[in-house]
């Protein structure tokens, strides 16, 4: 099969042919992959910058926002046949650990990570994951269309899950950052909540968009959006700030937008958060890290999206254009997310 691998760090990937996965253990799964989201982390691990976190030996196959229908099942499986139309949970877990039993799957002792470990991810025809990962869905679902609501919708669907209880009406949620996982982001809060939405970002069409998905208002990161934002909650600040940006200045931009007993929601990365602990002290604000969620997130997220009331708005492209594709992310030309489609 045809599969895009890390040959080397600070390098782009190649269009490899290499064998097709196989089975390994009774809860097993083969996936004929439909669609496969291009994601920033993608950028990130081409960089290098996962390889210490999770050592992974080259090349290998990148890819962790998977769909598509099942190829064949090990003797175990029984929650999934072999035809069926699924999304993947991008961290497979145990389900026998600790973590497991409290359905904290990120934190699960027995993980893997396909496409950024020694397991092979889904920017390729086929790939292997467990019955654990999978969540079933409508036979008519276009895998391609919903491929990146498994990492970019669970991870944005997440954060707001987390914050839905305080953000009650009359109170103000600030996006930062409308792209891939911002958008999905913004019609997770006006779906499960009933704050006011601010959305900041420095490309109009990303503002434009976030006004077609329900923002109550738009700012334009032009230098000034701290002070915009300000102007726009009475001089406080947004209740929760949802940071999809995180580098550059934005997270300490987020931090500055945040109200007092506020809380920072950081989901990007790339940059270093740094503040006066007076600053916690005096203003009782609190900084809340994520990554992905759990099963249960991307369960619920999935009725959602079949609801139609979350979208992904995508940018496809071919398995043999995967190189287009990041460096189309890259260079910041995709609006939404972009999928390979093999």
């Amino acid at each position: 099969m045809k599969a895009v691998r890390v040959h080397a760090y600070h390098e782009d990937p190649k269009i490899d042919d290499i064998p097709e996965p196989t089975i390994q253990g009774p809860l097993d799964v083969i996936i004929k992959v439909g669609g496969a989201g291009v994601c920033r982390t993608d950028l990130h691990i081409i960089n290098g910058d996962w390889a210490e976190a999770q050592n992974p030996n080259l090349p290998y196959v990148i890819g962790h926002e998977n769909a598509g229908w099942v190829h064949e099942i090990g003797t175990g499986v029984t929650n999934v046949a072999v035809g069926d139309t699924v999304i993947l949970h991008p961290q497979p877990s145990c389900g026998l650990c600790l973590a497991c039993r409290r359905g904290r799957d990120m934190q699960c002792e027995a993980a893997f990570f396909p496409g950024l470990s020694n397991n092979d991810g889904g920017m390729a025809e086929y790939l292997r994951t467990t019955a654990r990962a999978c969540i079933k869905l409508d036979a008519g679902t276009n895998p391609a269309d919903v491929a990146a609501l498994a990492d970019a919708g669970i991870t944005a669907y997440h954060a707001v899950r987390k914050a839905a209880g305080g953000l009650f009406p009359g109170t103000t949620a600030v996006v930062q950052g409308a792209g891939g996982l911002g958008h999905i982001g913004i019609q997770s809060l006006v779906a499960i909540t009933s704050a006011r939405i601010i959305v900041v970002d420095r490309n109009p069409d990303a503002l434009a968009l976030a006004k077609q998905l329900g923002a109550d208002e738009t700012v334009l990161a032009d230098g000034n959006q701290v002070q915009a934002v300000k102007d726009l909650t009475n001089g406080l600040g947004g209740d929760v700030v949802f940071d999809f940006v995180a580098e550059q200045g934005a997270e300490l931009d987020a931090w500055q937008m945040t109200a007092p007993a506020g809380s920072q929601y950081i989901l990007g990365y790339g940059g270093e958060f740094r503040a006066p602990t007076l600053d916690f002290v005096g203003g009782e604000k609190n900084v809340i890290g994520n990554i992905v969620g759990t099963y249960s997130d991307l369960s619920e997220l999935m009725v959602l999206a079949q609801a139609g009331k979350v979208t992904l708005h995508t940018k496809q492209y071919p398995l043999e254009a995967a190189l287009d594709a990041l460096h189309d992310l890259d260079a910041g030309r995709v609006r939404g997310r972009a999928i390979l489609v093999p």
